[in-house]
């Protein structure tokens, strides 16, 4: 008997999993130094902060995330901080009782890992920007640039094609799909930039005939409905069905990466569904999952541009409050740094042939505001008066509207 199963996707999580893979001659890594702790705490960062994400919007719009992403951009970081600074960020990425080298050679295999997959296209890129002149601890340096690969670049931050040279990186690192996080002019107080950029792209292993997609009706969380186009076939796959949900997994041509679908049953809110999600749930879930003969699959073509999102309230609700003051310890990096801001941005599109995704993530590293000479510019409307400090009479007061 056929099981119907209509997926409906307002969230959407690409998960890689760590089995069997093929080597490149240029990547090596062991698979068995990849510490199983960095690996849960990675996936318990991952809900974590996607509840969060979700938790803070007013309307529930469409979200997607690349954990990994942020999760490497801040693990550099992390190679700085120090005392109460690196016990939140140790809370937040639930990092607690890892040692920072296994750590780093975690990242270093994990990275290598993916670089030598094949049958998708999966590229990872880190980098460094410091600002000419700026002096950066070595052992931080050497440390990101073996452990994970990061290119290292000084760069005067004050010339007018900084933020240009930044983003053409970003760009050629995402294949165009993500061109621009960066704004002209560079604050005189950012030190540094640490990047991460993450560019995915699979064939399904058994794709979705174009001629059985149509147009549908998909229901929204906001109780209307949209016409969509609806991807639709009958396959044998990994499927399960509970008292709260049903669940589909659909593998790419390398087959140790899959897509999972998780549609909520209609008893049980969206908000309900994600609020219980955590890595034990998603264990029990992926457990679930049978091979089951005759699923008929409807999913839409779908694509999703989550914009460029400052992470810096959801990870200081996460632990890291310290890591974005100026009372923050980053002295492994240089003295008087702190967080400014944590950019994210991630790309996804799901068709007939598979998915493409990119994500970047950018710590903006910034010198203590102290550091800055106080301006005032007056290039706009402004009031100006002369006055007699002894009497307090004003002589004269007006405002300059336009010149």
């Amino acid at each position: 008997m056929k099981k119907y199963l209509f997926v409906f996707i307002s969230i959407c999580i690409v998960v890689v999993i760590l089995v069997s893979c093929s080597k490149k001659d240029s990547y090596e890594f062991n698979i068995d130094t990849i510490d199983s702790k960095v690996t849960d705490g990675n996936l318990d960062f991952a809900f974590n902060l996607f509840k969060e994400l979700y938790k803070e919007q007013e309307q529930k719009e469409n979200i997607v995330i690349s954990p990994m992403s942020i999760s490497t951009a801040l693990s550099m970081t992390y190679n700085g901080a120090k005392g109460t600074t690196r016990e939140g960020m140790d809370k937040t990425l639930s990092y607690n009782g890892i040692k920072k080298d296994a750590l780093n050679e975690s990242y270093k295999n994990l990275l290598n890992y993916f670089q030598s997959t094949e049958g998708v296209e999966l590229n990872i890129a880190n980098s460094i920007w410091i600002r000419e002149g700026v002096t950066v601890k070595d052992d931080f340096i050497t440390t990101n640039r073996d452990n994970y690969f990061a290119k290292i670049e000084n760069l005067d931050f004050s010339q007018e094609d900084a933020t240009n040279i930044i983003n053409n990186w970003i760009s050629q690192s995402t294949k165009g799909k993500i061109n621009k996080m960066l704004e002209s002019p560079i604050s005189n107080n950012v030190m540094m930039y640490l990047i991460n950029a993450v560019y995915f792209k699979g064939q399904w292993y058994d794709k979705f005939d174009k001629n059985r997609t149509y147009e549908d009706v998909f229901y929204n969380n906001s109780n209307n409905t949209s016409k969509v186009l609806m991807m639709s076939k009958t396959s044998d796959i990994q499927y399960a069905s509970t008292g709260n949900y049903k669940a589909i997994k659909l593998p790419y041509k390398d087959t140790s990466k899959s897509m999972y679908l998780l549609l909520p049953n209609e008893n049980v809110t969206m908000d309900e569904f994600i609020n219980n999600l955590n890595k034990d749930t998603w264990h029990e879930m992926k457990e679930s999952l049978q091979e089951t003969k005759d699923v008929y699959v409807k999913i839409p073509r779908f694509k999703v541009e989550y914009g460029i999102k400052d992470l810096k309230n959801v990870l200081r609700q996460l632990g890291m409050e310290e890591a974005f003051s100026e009372s923050a310890d980053f002295s492994g990096i240089k003295e008087g740094i702190f967080i400014n801001k944590v950019l994210h941005k991630a790309v996804i599109e799901v068709n007939e042939e598979g998915s493409e995704a990119s994500g970047v993530t950018v710590v903006e590293m910034t010198e203590s505001a102290q550091i800055e000479p106080d301006e005032f510019i007056a290039n706009r409307p402004f009031i100006y008066a002369i006055e007699d400090d002894k009497t307090y009479t004003l002589l004269f007061m007006g405002v300059m509207s336009h010149m």
